[in-house]
């Protein structure tokens, strides 16, 4: 008894540790008048600097990251996003959504994946399945310091519903894929992997595996959408609901990924999704708080997120895979470019035209942030290039923190958006 004490008291000090980190990150973040991200990524590394003088250890593995993002930051970060997105614009622009987010991410995963390997292409070069890794880890977007300029700036509501939609179903999207290379990938390594892997590969496996994971958890996330927003109905209390909704969106993850087997990410989403749609009426009274909750939730998550890769990353990918880093940097941007001007003229014939200056918007505002940390976070280590994809993303991300987000107001205000 006194040993399981002894542990849950370590525990809370580790995580009270990394919170702290967080509070200085955003801290940083405002002195600097940057990104929250940035600033919580300079407080990660600082308190890995610090970690050896006060003799400290803050219990993150690279091995025990999987569990922690997949089940308990992901669901919060998806419902988060889906929550904030409003209903009717979703559906209005659920077309070009759907075409960027299945077509444009399997053609990004690829493209990105055939540059990489052969832009690496040395006898120490990088397996396929490998670059296809990191393709489907960069898929995911994170436009949050071009949203907030256009919100600063006032920019068109459906062009933020455009971004912030498109980014989310992005998210799911890499997910997935995500998911499925790295069942084919660790297939040898991880338990339960190898029947997977060796089920689902082929073009019909992978046809049949996609369908049942994607509508599966559509179908999930729909009913749980549902029922959450009549139990939500039925106990009228403010607290209640903010409590049912943090419940929905473990509960969701939960029952898709481990009672159905489908896609819990994408249950997730829609579960968000279904109960704002349902719940619209009640944004005036006992759901007045919840937009304010999710914000602090995804805000706290996604500063641990950052803390966390500031505690991991090390000079040491700098000096041995910095090449690999730029490839990747040139692989991402050209790859996500080349999607959005090859699929945008399409959209006009399943829902509104994205327009050229939007597209501009669309490509350098792509940038790579919490779900491609999250997810290249969660990678084992038993598979033996896990630290140069985990180097080749850290340097993907650092761009776009450096040089996509803090450009990003000057490409607004002359696209005159």
């Amino acid at each position: 008894m006194t040993h399981t004490a002894d542990g849950v008291i370590t525990l809370v000090g580790q995580g009270l540790y990394m919170a702290l980190a967080a509070v200085i990150g955003l801290g940083i973040a405002r002195v600097l008048k940057r990104d929250n991200t940035l600033g919580c990524l300079i407080a990660g590394v600082l308190a890995g600097v610090l970690l050896p003088v006060f003799n400290y250890d803050t219990g993150l593995r690279a091995g025990n990251l999987h569990q922690l993002v997949f089940f308990v930051i992901l669901p919060i970060l998806i419902f988060q996003s889906a929550w904030k997105i409003d209903p009717d614009f979703l559906l209005r622009w659920l077309g070009p959504i759907l075409l960027f987010a299945t077509l444009g991410a399997v053609i990004c995963a690829l493209i990105t994946a055939l540059l990489l390997y052969y832009g690496i292409h040395h006898p120490n070069g990088l397996p396929w399945i490998a670059t296809l890794l990191t393709g489907a880890i960069l898929v995911a977007t994170d436009p949050v310091s071009v949203v907030e300029r256009l919100r600063v700036h006032q920019g068109n509501e459906e062009l933020l519903t455009l971004v912030e939609g498109e980014s989310l179903f992005n998210d799911a999207a890499a997910i997935v894929l995500f998911s499925f290379v790295l069942g084919i990938a660790s297939h040898s390594a991880m338990e339960g992997s190898a029947a997977t892997g060796e089920s689902i590969a082929g073009p019909s496996g992978f046809a049949l595996y996609i369908t049942v994971v994607f509508f599966g958890g559509l179908v999930v996330g729909s009913i749980c959408g549902l029922l959450t927003a009549i139990v939500i109905l039925f106990l009228r209390s403010a607290g209640a609901a903010l409590m049912v909704l943090v419940l929905a969106a473990f509960g969701s993850f939960y029952f898709a990924e481990h009672v159905v087997g489908v896609s819990g990410i994408l249950a997730v989403m829609l579960c968000a999704i279904v109960s704002r749609a349902c719940l619209r009426e009640q944004y005036e009274t006992f759901l007045v708080h919840a937009e304010p909750t999710w914000e602090w939730l995804g805000l706290l998550f996604a500063a641990l997120l950052f803390v966390i890769m500031g505690l991991v990353i090390t000079s040491e990918m700098f000096s041995r895979h910095w090449l690999a880093m730029i490839i990747a940097i040139v692989a991402a941007i050209g790859a996500r470019a080349f999607m959005v001007f090859l699929l945008s003229p399409v959209c006009r014939f399943i829902g509104p035209p994205v327009p050229k200056n939007w597209r501009m918007v669309l490509s350098w505002g792509g940038l790579r942030g919490v779900i491609a940390v999250a997810l290249v976070l969660s990678l084992p280590t038993e598979l033996p290039y896990w630290w140069t994809i985990q180097s080749m993303v850290f340097g993907v991300v650092l761009f776009s923190l450096l040089v996509q987000g803090t450009t990003s107001t000057r490409l607004i205000r002359k696209l005159e958006l």
